[in-house]
């Protein structure tokens, strides 16, 4: 399970991500801004949103315990190239489009 919580107010935003698997969990401070999320998302999902997608896209890849414990959105991309090509598939369908999209 995946939990994303906003920890702060403004441009980038800042979310705790937690992240429960086997008995376990894991906690991760992520920040994103307006211009990576209309970047990453093309503008139709929010910074929460588009912060749970990444999550979904790493733990694909590697164990929660291998995730950075505080990173930006955009850093993702230099330790996985596809990463912008392959959010989309990770974002909320058109039924979530817009909702918390202004934080």
């Amino acid at each position: 399970m995946i939990e994303v919580r906003q920890s702060s107010q403004g441009d980038p935003i800042e979310f705790e991500v937690i992240v429960h698997t086997d008995g376990t969990s894991t906690r991760h401070w992520v920040t994103v801004s307006r211009a990576d999320c209309d970047r990453l998302g093309g503008g139709s999902c929010s910074q929460k949103r588009s912060v749970e997608a990444a999550f979904r896209f790493l733990l694909e890849r590697e164990p929660k315990e291998a995730v950075l414990r505080r990173f930006n959105i955009s850093d993702i991309q230099r330790y996985f190239p596809e990463f912008t090509e392959q959010l989309p598939k990770y974002l909320p369908g058109t039924e979530d489009r817009g909702e918390d999209r202004h934080l």
